[in-house]
């Protein structure tokens, strides 16, 4: 009975029933994913497949970069090590520096001490050589050093009567220096060496007194011995001369 009816549906229609089927969206979304990691295979494949065909070997190419990673590392340590050397090295570069520094200067110490005891020891022999106790007046100390300007110096004097200050010690002194220029010995007296400002120079004192006189040297002149010679204004009281190397104190 229920076949007969549904035979008489059919012919009614005159067309049979349409049937829809869907497919799960979940499904076509994994086929997607499985033709692109197919396709990033392939294509991985043929990347390698033409490494491989161009001599590319990843096995040596991995011992190749281990053996480059180990010879960085040596190559750090070598560095590390010459820039500790090198260092040590400057260290005992600048200590060598200061020490030859100090032995200059303890060698000029001793260089300045030495020319001042010659100076001492000549003014001596002069005492006893020429008669300082007659004129009354003695040199004790001489020392000579740079001015201002080039070719020019300071010569400090320090006068000193020689016996019992009983009156005032006067007179003048006359300076000259001996030395060479171009190879000729040559003798320059005060007038010479202040440039014509200065012939003498006049003391008078009691127990002491400093003079300290600038002197101007030609150019190319070689200095040698300064000679000091003292007059007293006591008539019959013979010259007092004394002669001193030439020797600039570089002292403060």
């Amino acid at each position: 009975m229920h076949l007969g009816r549904i035979a008489s549906i059919f012919s009614r229609s005159g067309t049979p029933p349409l049937v829809v089927r869907q497919y799960a969206p979940a499904l076509r979304k994994l086929l997607y994913g499985l033709g692109a990691l197919i396709a990033l295979l392939a294509l991985y494949i043929v990347y390698e497949l033409g490494r491989y065909n161009a001599g590319y070997d990843r096995q040596a190419a991995a011992q190749r970069r281990t053996e480059l990673q180990v010879q960085i590392e040596h190559l750090d340590k070598s560095n590390r090590e010459m820039r500790t050397q090198l260092a040590e090295l400057d260290t005992i570069r600048v200590g060598r520096a200061r020490e030859q520094a100090q032995v200059a200067r303890d060698m000029g110490d001793l260089q300045a001490q030495v020319a001042r005891q010659s100076q001492e020891l000549a003014f001596y022999r002069g005492v006893v050589a020429q008669g300082a106790a007659t004129v009354g007046v003695r040199i004790e100390q001489l020392r000579v050093s740079t001015a201002q300007r080039p070719n020019e110096y300071t010569v400090h004097l320090a006068l000193q009567r020689s016996g019992r200050p009983d009156a005032d010690a006067s007179g003048t002194m006359q300076m000259s220096l001996d030395g060479t220029a171009a190879g000729v010995a040559r003798t320059l007296d005060l007038a010479a060496l202040t440039e014509g400002r200065q012939r003498e120079l006049r003391f008078g004192f009691r127990y002491f007194q400093g003079i300290d006189q600038v002197l101007t040297l030609p150019a190319g002149f070689k200095p040698e011995h300064l000679v000091v010679e003292v007059q007293s204004n006591r008539k019959g009281v013979a010259p007092l001369s004394q002669t001193f190397l030439w020797t600039v104190d570089t002292s403060p």
